[in-house]
């Protein structure tokens, strides 16, 4: 990738100067009358290019020695004044333009003028200045494509790890509605096997009663033809009324889908996706694990009750206020403490140990938020926080106060923020549950994350916030 910037930047380079000296391109000589030879010299004096032959009056003859000679140009008008015939020698700084000497006595009487050799070496010297800004542009630039490379690189892998993850979910899924519709069809496949089996049972039962009609049929017919009238009058007792059959009228078969069946199975099945959906956050945060960054607290902004540790990892309330010096950045009345680092591009995420504590407020804050009086975490005050209170309640302070239901106390928390996205989230390390997230949010400066470790309730709450180091789980 260098090199091909380089040679783009060298053939730019290369189109410029031949632009620029085209000038020193081969001029021929005005005075050779057939083939023309190459001029060596042009005279300023005479307004001709002469060849070395042609020249050599120049190098002898004492009143052509004093002529101006210069590298042969082939725009040499360019070299003598329009006005006055005579070569451009000098250079008038109030107009900004080369003049011949008789320009000085009359135009330019009064102007400052100097020889154009000084001028030259003057503008020379700016050029060289000009030209390492130039090369230092180029350099930063080039650098600069490097960096966007990179970048598109690093989300291209960070893209396809997405997609692995999001493929892996969405199998999941997949598995459970096809596992659920397997399910399903065992059980209506149950179901109408069950039906044909008592249908050939009735069926079977019916052909059985079918016969037996038959044969009383049949004797009936017999009996009915019979001129044996003692015959007749004996068996007619037995014969009078039909056999004794099931009475058929209510008996179905059930070909109807149940109703229950379905919804059963769809209750199962929303059950099988939660508890899939339910893995979700830790694949979430096991992908934005990966944006961990170092930090560490800024004592500057660290209101006087509280203590930080000397690695700057750890905050404690200490009960009394400590003198301190006055400071712009320092929060004076609520005991909150930002971090050293501030961040206003990309993704960022830590994690916080909360361990022993009854309470705590986590997030992030920008840079020009109220740090002195009454605060009110809002974010329209420029604060996106969760906090918990003695009470064990939970809470996030959106756009109204939003109670949060936990399953568990967090031990550790993990803060996200990506900020083209304006989210931020807040996870249970230890759970690796989602707790909360903030979003559609606009952030145009510098976000600091924020900690406030409480006051210490009664020696309930005397365990210390830690910043932990981000250790990502397989």
């Amino acid at each position: 990738m260098w090199s091909k910037l380089l040679a783009l930047v060298q053939m730019e380079s290369n189109s410029t100067a031949d632009q620029l000296f085209s000038k020193n391109k081969k001029v021929p000589c005005d005075c050779c009358q057939e083939e023309k030879c190459d001029a060596l010299k042009s005279c300023l004096d005479c307004g001709v290019s002469y060849c070395s032959t042609h020249l050599m009056p120049h190098t002898t003859a004492a009143k052509l020695k004093k002529h101006k000679l210069i590298s042969p140009v082939a725009n040499l008008e360019d070299y003598i004044c329009q006005k006055h015939e005579r070569p451009l020698e000098l250079f008038c700084r109030d107009d900004q333009t080369c003049v011949c000497q008789f320009c000085t006595e009359t135009d330019h009487k009064t102007h400052t003028t100097v020889p154009i050799e000084t001028e030259s070496g003057e503008k020379k010297a700016q050029l060289g200045k000009t030209q390492a800004e130039v090369q230092w542009m180029i350099q930063d630039r080039i650098k600069k494509i490097e960096e966007i490379n990179n970048s598109v690189e690093l989300n291209k892998k960070q893209i396809e790890k997405e997609k692995k993850d999001s493929i892996e979910v969405y199998n999941a899924l997949l598995h459970c509605i096809e596992r659920s519709q397997a399910e399903l069809l065992q059980v209506l496949e149950e179901k109408q096997e069950a039906a044909e089996r008592q249908a050939e049972e009735f069926i079977k039962e019916l052909q059985q009663e079918i016969t037996e009609l038959k044969r009383r049929d049949t004797e009936l017919e017999q009996l009915s033809h019979t001129e044996d009238h003692i015959h007749l009058l004996l068996m007619y007792p037995s014969l009078c009324s039909p056999p004794h059959t099931k009475d058929w009228t209510d008996i179905t078969i059930n070909t109807h889908l149940s109703v229950e069946t379905l919804r059963r199975a769809l209750s199962q099945l929303r059950e099988s996706l939660k508890k899939e959906m339910e893995k979700l956050p830790e694949i979430e945060l096991k992908r934005i694990q990966q944006c961990a960054v170092d930090l560490t607290l800024d004592p500057d902004t660290a209101q006087p009750a509280l203590i930080l540790s000397e690695d700057g990892k750890q905050v404690t309330y200490g009960d009394k206020r400590q003198y301190l010096s006055e400071n712009p950045k320092r929060f004076d009345v609520h005991i909150y403490v930002l971090g050293k680092e501030g961040f206003s591009s990309g993704r960022f995420y830590y994690e916080v140990q909360v361990r022993g504590k009854t309470g705590w407020v986590l997030g992030v804050a920008k840079e020009s938020i109220k740090r002195k009086g009454d605060i009110k975490l809002e974010p329209k005050n420029g604060y996106w926080t969760v906090w918990r209170s003695k009470e064990n309640e939970y809470k996030a302070p959106d756009s109204f106060v939003v109670p949060l239901s936990l399953k568990q106390a967090p031990q550790k928390v993990g803060v996200f923020v990506d900020y083209e996205e304006g989210l931020v989230s807040f996870y249970d390390v230890e759970a690796r549950s989602h707790i909360y997230s903030f979003t559609g949010q606009s952030f145009t400066e510098k976000l600091y994350p924020l900690f406030n470790p409480c006051n210490k309730d009664g020696g309930k709450n005397s365990a210390p916030l830690v910043i932990m180091p981000v250790e990502t789980f397989m």
